[in-house]
């Protein structure tokens, strides 16, 4: 398994035993510092109680105060305790189902990768080759003297190909054993010749099988209808006489087997009155390398396409056909969503206390609620559209939040807070105007806090 599927580095995971003890030594040790300071300032009042207790009057006073301040304060910690309990216990219930989910993705992407991968069907044009003999000098040593000496040797040249006229049949289908797409090339090619030397008539047409083919069956060489015998094995070169000004015909028909990408490589080569036509018999066929054809038809399921350069045409790029997959959109939605879940998390609770008289067990079920609520959309949106999923979920999750308010203003008001705070906002990361939806969260969030808070324009209470 490569990296990329194994997860988000460096997040905590449930499933992660070390970082679960790391992160709760952690908590431990702000739990009993937290506590302590708690126990110091109940120790302080108490001092200062005993330090007045002469002055009766003021020790009422003051202490009475402070001792109010304190039990409100202790009350606050309880609510603090809960909430920082379900943000720690949400963050890692979230950073667990992201890795999850990443995984998910990940492994989803490279399934599709893995039935289009493999080392590309690729046919290089024939070559016509002749030998020259070629005048050159070199120095050598003899009786403690240098010497030049002049020579000759033999020195391989091309003719260009005067035209070529091509047809690829393609089809495809799928291994039974590693379920990837392998392609069925039925390859036919007419390759005019011209000798246009004026001293050189013993050539060589040499036109390679496609490279990387796992099967290649009835190969076949053919010059004017005459079939060409290959005499020695794995070399495709074949001998031949053309008189100066004569031109020939040369026909080469192969039946190919390989991975899903087809592609023919000029190398550099001029292309003169070329003309390829793939026929790819099945959904999903595409262009490679950008080089787009002249003429794409759609016959059926299949698609042809047509590619013509007239004269003294250089194509560096190989061209021909792969199977373009199904695009995999919006993939890191979901594991950015719930990294930010606590924070969403926390602005519904806020938009709560501020708005209607909460307890702790109604906190403990509101983050009950909240959290499965993200599970659910977790694993419900590898079945469906996450958008549609949410939707779903949100109606179950205002039904269950009006049972919050003890009634109906203040049951509208919880289901008013969860809009602002947890609908929207989780909208927000899945659609792609994340922005513009968070502001709109945002906006409502404010304008309802100021309504009950500062204008008095709706009251919880009855």
């Amino acid at each position: 398994m490569s990296e990329t599927t194994k997860g988000i580095p460096g997040l905590p995971d449930l499933t992660h035993p070390d970082e679960l003890i790391q992160f709760g030594s952690q908590i431990l040790k702000a739990s009993v510092l937290l506590f302590l300071l708690i126990v110091a300032l109940g120790i302080a009042i108490a001092l200062l109680s005993f330090a007045l207790r002469r002055n009766q009057l003021e020790q009422e006073i003051f202490i009475g105060q402070w001792s109010i301040r304190y039990s409100q304060l202790l009350r606050g910690m309880q609510h603090l305790t809960l909430v920082l309990i379900l943000l720690v216990v949400g963050f890692f219930l979230s950073s667990t189902l992201s890795n999850r989910y990443h995984h998910w993705e990940q492994a989803r992407v490279a399934k599709v990768v893995e039935t289009v991968t493999g080392d590309r069907l690729e046919q290089i044009p024939p070559q016509i080759r002749y030998v020259i003999q070629e005048a050159y000098s070199y120095t050598n040593q003899i009786n403690g003297k240098t010497v030049k000496v002049n020579d000759k040797r033999e020195v391989n040249r091309f003719l260009t190909l005067a035209g070529s006229q091509i047809q690829v049949t393609i089809d495809q289908n799928s291994d039974v054993q590693n379920h990837r797409a392998v392609y069925h090339v039925n390859y036919s090619a007419d390759y005019k010749v011209i000798n246009s030397l004026t001293d050189i008539n013993n050539f060589f047409f040499e036109a390679p099988p496609p490279n990387s083919y796992s099967l290649l069956s009835s190969y076949k060489v053919e010059r004017n209808g005459t079939t060409l015998q290959q005499i020695n094995p794995g070399d495709y070169g074949f001998p031949f006489r053309l008189q100066p000004g004569e031109e020939t015909n040369f026909r080469v028909t192969y039946k190919a087997q390989g991975s899903p990408r087809w592609v023919y490589n000029a190398e550099g080569q001029l292309l003169k009155k070329f003309r390829l036509v793939a026929t790819a018999n099945f959904p999903g066929a595409d262009f490679a390398s950008g080089i787009v054809p002249n003429e794409i038809a759609g016959i059926g399921k299949s698609t042809r396409f047509t590619w013509k350069f007239e004269d003294n045409v250089s194509v560096k790029n190989p061209f021909g056909v792969f199977t373009n997959t199904n695009p995999i959109r919006n993939t890191g939605v979901l594991p950015r969503l719930l990294l930010l879940a606590p924070a969403l998390f926390l602005w519904w609770i806020l938009l709560l206390y501020l708005s209607l008289p909460v307890s702790l067990k109604n906190i403990v079920i509101a983050g009950g609620i909240f959290f499965a609520c993200l599970l659910s959309l977790t694993y419900l949106s590898r079945v469906i559209n996450p958008q549609s999923a949410w939707t779903l979920i949100s109606f179950v999750l205002l039904i269950l939040v009006w049972g919050l308010g003890s009634n109906k203003r203040a049951c509208l008001a919880a289901v008013i807070c969860t809009i602002a705070g947890a609908v929207l906002p989780v909208f927000a990361l899945l659609v792609p105007f994340t922005g513009l939806t968070f502001s709109i969260a945002a906006l409502l969030s404010v304008s309802w806090l100021a309504i009950i808070n500062w204008y008095g324009l709706y009251s919880v209470r009855p």
